[in-house]
């Protein structure tokens, strides 16, 4: 019948994955990660069209050419199967994840540290940050402002998905994250090494021993770690009293109960540009 053979033009290709690959979903990331060299690639998929994207399409297939990786043009429908129905904007990626690196490799500096040993340093570490929207958020700020290092603990933390690459815009394709399945020793052995570890909390009042000050207060002349807590129950009580300080976002007005707080990610944005601005003045 004729509803039968809609029903069979309808149902989505069925596409065979290698062993242990993720789908990359979105312009920027599929971009980044076939220009980056950091995983490897399988399969391109582009949505069959023409019009104002043939141009950016055209450019994904001279970076998948590039580097061998095979270019399949597919129906919509296809693509919303292969990402699970996310915002794909016409571009698939098979490849394989992308892993945490060892806290032993962000020891060795980046060529700019070497040029310039006076250089302010800034460590950025997440500890149990769960939602991959938010984790996405935040790399794509510590990309844009200049955070040198970011490390997040193991346990109870987000993996590097294809849904962290997209919300971070690709940033995550381009930035090394690393992991420590102990965050209370490598914060013990910054500290020890002549930094300053910096926490953050939404409620002041809410924190024991550790002096608090607003964001726009803090000032610092050595290399600083800036640690950020979970999205429900902040830094461990562990890990605040390994803090230095602690930081907290004044808020603007009197707040209504229930409205206290900021989303984690909005809060480590507007953290890092107060702290990382004074690196720019510095160097002027």
């Amino acid at each position: 019948s004729s509803k039968a053979r809609k029903r069979l033009r309808a149902k989505p290709l069925v596409v065979e994955r290698s062993r242990g690959s993720e789908i990359l979903f979105g312009i920027a990331p599929c971009s980044l990660a076939l220009s980056q060299s950091r995983r490897d690639l399988f399969r391109l998929f582009l949505k069959q069209s023409g019009g104002s994207r043939q141009l950016g399409a055209s450019e994904l297939v001279l970076q998948a050419t590039a580097r061998g990786v095979p270019v399949h043009h597919v129906q919509r429908r296809e693509l919303d199967a292969l990402c699970q129905g996310r915002v794909h904007q016409g571009v698939c990626l098979e490849a394989a994840p992308l892993p945490f690196k060892s806290l032993e490799e962000a020891e060795k500096p980046d060529l700019g540290d070497e040029e310039n040993p006076k250089r302010q340093l800034i460590w950025l570490v997440l500890e149990h940050i769960q939602d991959p929207m938010n984790l996405g958020a935040v790399l794509r700020s510590a990309y844009f402002l200049g955070v040198d290092r970011v490390v997040t603990s193991q346990r109870n933390s987000c993996p590097l998905t294809p849904t962290v690459s997209k919300a971070s815009s690709g940033a995550m394709e381009v930035l090394d994250v690393y992991s420590t399945d102990d965050l209370q020793s490598f914060l013990k052995a910054k500290t020890a090494e002549g930094w300053e570890v910096v926490g953050t909390v939404s409620k002041p009042q809410e924190v024991e021993d550790v002096p608090v000050i607003s964001c726009s207060e803090f000032q610092w002349d050595k290399p600083v770690v800036i640690v950020i807590g979970s999205e429900g129950d902040g830094l461990s009580l562990e890990t605040q009293l390994l803090c230095h300080r602690m930081l907290a976002i004044p808020p603007g007005r009197a707040l209504h109960p229930g409205i206290e707080s900021l989303n984690v990610s909005v809060a480590t944005g507007i953290l890092l540009h107060s702290i990382c601005s004074q690196r720019l003045k510095h160097r002027d």
